[in-house]
């Protein structure tokens, strides 16, 4: 009779093999090797295996099946298969696996609980995390450290920062992710000075905790505390140089955003579509193109939020030759157009630059569309003189069941004052309250009065600015004072320019705009009385240039 060696001696060899799998086949071929030789059932082994299904993107499905052949799973076995939906961010699966767990008589232990905890802050699931500290205690696995910090990291996301330190002081031991989960947890709700006084007390600090304070600071506004810490920053990365640069570019700041991105020795691709978005959100898209173009030269391969920055770009360029090299781009690179954000993006910037059968069929064969790609197609129609198929389009859009926003409104609004549509736009105007309940903002206003203006109901949109509730609106008031003198309403324009000398009288346009009507209907003895009220006032009428 044959003499076969025991399974078991076959395991170095397989995890071997295992550790030189680098495809899904591979893996499916040594799974069946496992199976002939008779070590399905080998917890050690299967646990190896189950590992590698993240790394070589299997499916979750295919590492549950090999768990479901195990007849009675070990907790690390358990935890293993955990990690998988971990890594996977199939948060709220993790929750039945874990009381799967407990129903099969499985005994968590401190490295499952952080994944499930996790999974609870994840999710932002405060019941169920509180519910899984509870079977934290059961457990007697209170006091380790990994456990009570993702209990701290827990509260802290949840907003429950008394509960996160309440949890960090009863701790026997804390590690640098520890003090950081706490710092972080202050400033989630705002509480710099206890954040800072935490970060102050800490033994270690590591990158990732100082990078923690700076990115409190700069959501708060306090770039001038953010530099100050990133200046003191021992070992600076790539995430404390973007964080600031992003903030730099939120706050306008685009000359300090440039002087850190340039210091900056590695540049990865958020660092550089920082940059991009940055400049196109702050006016300067010639800037957001030439970096992009700086950032290619370099080999650096774009991804989607690059991609819908130089969108934004290009939109306010209105360069058509430009918006076809970057739908040309984007077709040819790896970024899914179908995503709505950068749908949305590519039909703006197609509007926008007058590609507008582009951007139209981009819209019609979306398969949802919401606010923000029907009012990128709206504008586009209002930008190019087509007032009525904006109409018709909003239509279809309260049609097919959305409900227009402040943006939807300002957007039609303007459609209408561009094409003289004053029906429709007061239509509009009034259904804001009487339908939907949005009280009109001072840009509402604006467009209205911009489209009585435009039709000569000079009247009717002084009658509106009055009415309109809260602080004067100078754009209004200078547009209607605009229209009084393209009207010759030397009346009306006396009395708009008496009300927005009030709240403006160093602007030197409103006084400039007085001074023509009175001259185009001949009172050159008003004209001179508006000219010394500007001396009396010290405004200075800024000088055209001309180059010639």
């Amino acid at each position: 009779m044959p003499c076969y060696p025991p399974p078991t001696s076959f395991v170095p060899s397989i995890l071997t093999l295992l550790k030189s799998c680098k495809s899904r086949i591979q893996l499916h071929q040594v799974h069946a090797r496992i199976i002939q030789i008779g070590l399905e059932q080998d917890h050690f082994l299967i646990s190896n295996l189950i590992s590698l299904c993240h790394p070589l993107a299997a499916p979750l499905s295919y590492s549950t099946s090999i768990f479901n052949q195990i007849s009675k799973p070990s907790t690390f076995l358990w935890n293993t298969l955990l990690k998988g939906y971990s890594q996977k961010s199939r948060y709220v699966d993790i929750f039945s696996l874990f009381v799967r767990m407990i129903r099969e008589q499985g005994v968590p232990d401190q490295y499952t609980f952080p994944l499930v905890i996790k999974a609870c802050s994840s999710e932002l699931n405060l019941r169920q995390g509180k519910s899984i500290h509870g079977f934290v205690f059961k457990s007697g696995v209170d006091d380790a450290v990994f456990v009570g910090t993702s209990l701290v990291d827990l509260y802290g996301k949840c907003k429950e920062v008394g509960s996160a330190r309440k949890v960090f002081d009863e701790m026997s031991e804390r590690n640098v992710v520890t003090w950081t989960a706490m710092v972080v947890g202050y400033l989630n709700v705002g509480d710099l000075v206890q954040g800072k006084k935490v970060f102050d007390l800490m033994p270690e600090r590591n990158v990732v905790s100082w990078n923690a304070l700076i990115s409190g600071l700069v959501k708060i506004g306090d770039l001038n505390g953010a530099r100050k810490l990133f200046d003191e920053m021992p070992d600076k990365n790539v995430v404390s140089y973007t964080t600031m640069i992003d903030g730099y570019a939120k706050a306008g700041d685009m000359a300090s955003a440039r002087f850190l991105f340039d210091e900056a020795t590695h540049k990865d691709i958020v660092m550089w579509s920082s940059l991009v978005s940055g400049y196109a959100q702050n006016g300067q898209p010639n800037e957001a193109v030439k970096i992009y173009i700086e950032m290619t030269s370099r080999n650096v391969k774009p991804d989607k939020f690059t991609i819908v920055s130089l969108m934004s770009a290009c939109s306010q360029l209105g360069s058509l030759e430009l918006a076809k090299t970057v739908d040309s781009i984007l077709s040819r690179s790896e970024i899914d157009v179908r995503q709505p954000y950068v749908t949305a993006a590519l039909i703006d910037m197609n509007a926008k630059c007058g590609n507008m059968d582009r951007a139209e069929k981009l819209f019609e064969e979306l398969p949802n569309r919401d606010l923000i790609t029907y009012s990128s197609m709206i504008q586009g129609f209002s930008m190019h003189g087509q007032g009525k198929l904006a109409v018709n389009l909003f239509n279809r859009m309260i049609s097919e069941g959305l409900t227009p926003d402040e943006v939807a409104f300002t957007v039609i609004l303007t459609a209408c004052s561009h094409a003289g549509l004053v029906e429709e736009g007061w239509h509009y105007f009034e259904s804001m309250q009487n339908v939907y309940s949005i009280v009109p903002s001072p840009d509402h206003y604006s467009c209205m009065v911009d489209l009585l203006s435009r039709t000569g109901q000079l009247k009717a949109a002084y009658e509106l600015l009055k009415s309109m509730p809260g602080e004067p609106h100078a754009g209004a008031w200078g547009a209607l004072l605009g229209a009084c003198n393209l009207h010759r309403d030397v009346e009306l324009g006396e009395l708009v320019a008496n009300q927005i000398l009030e709240f403006e009288p160093q602007n030197a346009g409103n006084y400039v705009l007085l001074s023509n009507i009175y001259a185009a209907a001949g009172r050159w003895f008003d004209v001179s009385l508006v000219r010394n009220k500007m001396k009396e006032r010290g405004v200075r009428k800024i000088p055209g240039r001309s180059w010639i």
